[in-house]
């Protein structure tokens, strides 16, 4: 489970870093707590399916796949 984790808080950190935003400002954008956005990019929470697509609208990705890219 902890691949799991740690490629989704790689792809997060990757998207956000690629849209310019900081965790406080996807969190605004998402309506979400910053602390939910660091927790999961340090790997210290696993994101439920709702999370994804909130974080993937917001990151205005494609598809909330891309987000889970790498996970076997």
């Amino acid at each position: 489970m902890e691949n799991v984790r740690t490629q989704f808080a790689a792809n997060l950190r990757e998207h956000r870093d690629r849209a310019g935003l900081s965790q406080e400002a996807l969190a605004d954008i998402c309506d979400l707590h910053r602390t939910e956005i660091s927790l999961l990019e340090r790997r210290k929470r696993s994101p439920r399916l709702e999370t994804i697509v909130v974080l993937a609208r917001g990151l205005d990705l494609a598809s909330p796949a891309e987000l889970l890219e790498g996970i076997r």
